[in-house]
């Protein structure tokens, strides 16, 4: 079973400043939602137990927020609405569910990963990327819904030139959904890309990935890199990449912020008219 998973919420957010001055990247809002609450209700969707955050510096936003706020839940409970307040109570998980552990360097997600090890316990687990917004069909339970056990990344195809930005898998086997992977390559050169198959920011690693960070092997960039980890274990374990469904907008950038935030609102009933009336006016 996967009863656990890890949210890497240590990055500066350096592209969004001045906004990520004191504001963390994951806590900027989708319409009404910040990015991390998406990922933490998708994880919560397939019955994760246990919320593992891997935090850094100027964090403690997310921990407010996913926690009691006595004060105003007592206000909106004396003004009598009580819809805005069941939408804050939903966010505080069970005593004990949510843990939070510090990256001390940014040093790569595998080493974000690799912080958590002691909280993972030797299970499976999940990893979550807030940046990595996908509306529709829910990408973590279209994993889970196909994981036959080991690991598995979520993956999309990509434009040639930017495989670059991208973890690129290797394919065998390939029913059109699950893809085997034979070899997995952080950030390769466009001319020395494997495919075009891109990893986006959903995974199911078993422990022995852990084993292999714990080596603390520096690979693009001079980090820590999960790939690098992921791509050890092909031979030892299972590994399958998932198309998955909906779609995805890489929230980590301007555009795709500013083009989640519309499909987003575009998506909502009581807002999709107003907005869309909006949009065409623009043209």
């Amino acid at each position: 079973m996967l009863r656990k998973a890890i949210f890497p919420v240590g990055g500066l957010g350096t592209r969004f400043l001045p906004a990520t001055k004191a504001l963390p990247k994951e806590m900027l809002p989708v319409v009404d939602k910040p990015l991390i609450q998406y990922a933490v209700e998708e994880a919560a969707a397939v019955g994760i137990e246990e919320f593992i955050f891997v935090t850094g510096r100027n964090k403690t936003a997310i921990e407010d927020h996913f926690d009691h706020s006595t004060e105003l839940e007592s206000v909106l409970q004396a003004k009598g609405k009580m819809e805005a307040l069941d939408l804050v109570r939903a966010m505080v998980k069970n005593p004990g569910a949510v843990s939070y552990v510090r990256q001390q360097a940014a040093a790569g997600l595998g080493h974000a990963v690799w912080c958590a090890r002691k909280l993972a316990g030797g299970e499976p687990v999940a990893i979550l990327l807030a940046d990595d917004l996908i509306l529709g069909q829910p990408a973590l339970a279209e994993m889970v819904a196909h994981w036959p056990g080991g690991n598995m990344v979520a993956v999309m195809e990509v434009e040639a030139e930017a495989t670059g930005s991208y973890g690129i898998v290797t394919p065998g086997e390939d029913d059109g959904k699950l893809v085997e992977v034979k070899g997995l390559v952080e950030k390769p050169d466009p001319k020395q890309a494997p495919s075009r198959l891109g990893v986006v920011g959903r995974y199911i690693i078993e422990p022995g990935v852990f084993d292999q960070l714990d080596k603390q092997e520096t690979g693009a960039g001079g980090e820590i890199q999960l790939t690098d980890a992921l791509a050890t274990r092909i031979g030892a374990a299972p590994f399958h990449g998932l198309r998955f469904s909906g779609e995805r907008f890489d929230c980590g950038s301007k555009l795709g912020f500013l083009k989640a935030n519309i499909a987003f609102g575009l998506a909502r009933a009581d807002l999709a008219e107003p907005l869309r009336d909006w949009l065409t006016q623009l043209r």
